[in-house]
């Protein structure tokens, strides 16, 4: 990601997680060059497309509270980190972001929403070397697949978990259930048999 990012000339913000929150990177920008254009490019793992959605938030959230930036955000989604793919959704047509868009507060929020487990995905730095990564875009892919991410089953990256020997570490609450050694290929089953089976 961050080579890529090197190679276009370009910054990396994360939306969430670990890494340079886009609040901040927008800030040193604005406090390096003033009036400066900013475009901005979703890229994601995941088949989720909640990622444009809460880019288009938080940069509106940024431009309503500081506004010393002309920002945009491009139409396309990038779907991974590779050169060529943030190249073409930063290609695509791009909308300005005037501070008028949805707020990072609502009463849809006050409240956790139902749900049957509460998985907790490690991402320190051994499970993420261990590939977390992978896991963890398997797992969001096969709930939102089966239609019930942030319904019956929430989803929480986390830094370290412990039992670090164990790496990829999953738990699932409320059963206290931890799963150790959890690959992309073990996700499947574990959603099928455990996380939605009775």
């Amino acid at each position: 990601m961050f080579a890529t990012a090197d190679d276009l000339g370009a910054t990396v913000a994360c939306l969430q997680g670990g890494g340079p929150s886009l609040v901040g990177v927008l800030d040193a920008i604005a406090a390096e060059a003033v009036g400066t254009s900013v475009r901005l490019v979703a890229a994601a793992r995941t088949t989720s497309h909640t990622g444009r959605s809460w880019l288009g938030r938080v940069a509106g959230h940024w431009v309503r509270t500081r506004g010393v930036l002309q920002v945009e955000v491009a139409g396309g989604l990038s779907r991974g980190f590779g050169v060529a793919a943030v190249r073409a959704a930063c290609a695509t047509e791009a909308r300005a972001v005037t501070g008028a868009e949805a707020p990072l507060e609502s009463p849809a929020w006050e409240e956790a929403p139902p749900y049957r487990r509460h998985v907790l995905v490690c991402r320190g730095p051994r499970c993420n070397a261990k590939g977390a990564e992978e896991t963890s875009a398997a797992l969001t892919d096969e709930l939102t697949r089966r239609g019930v991410l942030d319904r019956e089953v929430l989803v929480a990256l986390t830094g370290c978990l412990y039992p670090c020997n164990g790496a990829p570490v999953v738990v699932s609450h409320p059963d206290n259930r931890w799963y150790r050694h959890v690959g992309a290929d073990d996700v499947r089953r574990i959603v099928e048999e455990d996380l939605l089976g009775d």
